[in-house]
């Protein structure tokens, strides 16, 4: 045990134990990252294709690109490229070792550092060994990988409203659902994708509503709720998809699509301009409610209330703040956000509504909760992480053996953003901090 002064109040000086001690399991994260690395060095590396290179594409010719700062292609030798990203890899990992080993509590900042340092270097291996003698559209895989975080972000910031105030929700699944459901045919309805996307935070929220409604109200046990409003959500759409949308499509069920919002010149920079700036409202109105919700949590006193409310909810009950009223409103709020996330998969895509189109990304977006700690940036990093695995395997799947090169079995490449989310969050269980009342019902006494 240590001490470290803490200025107080009144600016005396006290004494605030600190614990120091090694935790037993701190090795597992650096041997698990130098078997990756191993892996990487190994498999990608020496056993690669030599003799091969790896193409990828960056700007384009239209792109405002002045003097050609960036190039349009970047090509390397395979073998070589991903034996030196291997390499580096393993160094992070090293340097993972040694600051742990020789620090009990190593500073959060180089810790965090040394593991996007090996996870971008083993990313970037991966990456280089499968498309050998191929190409590979950096803007392209970097845009999909937006539109596909879209649903997971609103579905995990769902997660986040509902469980700072002490609400688990599990059916984050089904609200994304609705969401989708509501958007598709009040738009086919109305002839408008405005209008379907004004409806689906609304159809969402009554999935929103019957959670609140048992676990609040009635003190439902919340995760066994939470799983049976999914399984009627999967039934009340199937059942209206069967014997409604999929006979009359033109008029229940169209393929609509938002427009897409260019932003003049953002739009044109190399690599990142037609990813952030060349997207249709949803993508824009995520990042404004990251931002938002990232404020209203951690600098307003409703986000203090909320927060008092997921904590401690007697205490918060004491000093007057309503604990079951603001819990109605976190998981109603939160239902409508997933639902925006719904309209993602439908209108958001140009697709017509199918049956369990959500397909998990509920529990996706649940598992990207747990991974960015409760925080809605985390959360986002969290999406972006498992969206950004998604577009890849759709993009390897789109390569043939017949290109050349290395070619990966089609399930293994179906499993892939699970595999991260299973590793993720598993890497992260035992600490990550939930929300001391987090599922536990309040009775007013």
């Amino acid at each position: 045990m240590s001490t470290a002064p803490v200025i107080v109040a009144d600016d005396s000086v006290v004494e605030k134990p600190q614990d120091e001690t090694r935790s037993s399991s701190w090795w597992h994260l650096p041997a698990s990252l130098t078997v990756l690395g191993l892996i990487a060095l190994i498999l990608f590396g020496l056993r690669g294709l030599p003799g091969t290179e790896s193409t990828f594409a960056l700007a384009r010719e239209t792109d405002l690109n002045p003097l050609g700062l960036v190039p349009e292609r970047i090509t390397v030798p395979s073998q070589l490229a991903a034996i030196l990203l291997a390499v580096l890899a393993l160094a992070a990992s090293a340097g993972l070792w040694a600051l742990q080993a020789l620090r009990a509590r190593p500073p959060r900042a180089l810790r965090l550092t040394l593991i996007a340092v090996f996870a971008v270097a083993w990313v970037l291996a991966f990456m280089t060994w499968v498309i050998s003698e191929r190409s590979l559209d950096v803007t392209t895989l970097l845009q999909s990988t937006i539109v596909l975080a879209v649903p997971l972000a609103f579905g995990a910031l769902s997660g986040v409203l509902s469980e700072r105030a002490g609400v688990i929700n599990i059916a984050i699944e089904g609200q994304l659902l609705f969401g989708a459901f509501g958007a598709t045919l009040v738009g086919s309805l109305t002839g408008n994708v405005w209008a379907g996307l004004i409806a689906a935070p609304l159809v969402a929220l009554l999935m929103g509503a019957l959670l609140a409604l048992f676990a609040v109200g009635y003190h439902v046990q919340q995760i066994i709720v939470g799983v049976v409003l999914n399984v009627l959500a999967l039934g009340v759409t199937s059942f209206f998809f069967g014997t409604v949308m999929r006979d009359n499509p033109g008029t229940f069920n169209a393929a609509l699509r938002l427009p897409v919002l260019r932003i003049p010149l953002l739009a044109d920079i190399p690599v990142i301009g037609r990813v952030l700036f060349e997207q249709n409202i949803l993508v824009y109105l995520m990042w404004v409610i990251v931002a938002l919700l990232t404020v209203a949590l951690f600098r307003t006193r409703w986000g203090l209330r909320v927060r008092a409310v997921g904590e401690h909810p007697k205490a918060a009950d004491t000093v007057g703040i309503p604990v079951n009223l603001t819990r109605w409103k976190n998981v109603l709020l939160g239902a409508a956000v997933a639902g925006l996330g719904g309209a993602t998969l439908t209108i958001g895509t140009g697709v017509a509504f199918g049956e369990d189109m959500s397909a998990g990304k509920g529990y996706i977006a649940l598992a990207a909760m747990i991974l960015g700690r409760y925080h809605p940036v985390g959360a986002l990093l969290a999406a972006l992480t498992f969206a950004f695995a998604d577009s890849l395997q759709l993009r390897l799947g789109t390569m043939t053996a017949a290109e050349g090169g290395v070619s990966i079995p089609g399930d293994f490449l179906l499993m892939l953003p699970y595999v991260v989310a299973l590793f993720a969050v598993a890497g992260v269980v035992g600490r990550v901090r939930v929300p001391a009342a987090d599922g536990e019902p309040y009775i007013k006494q």
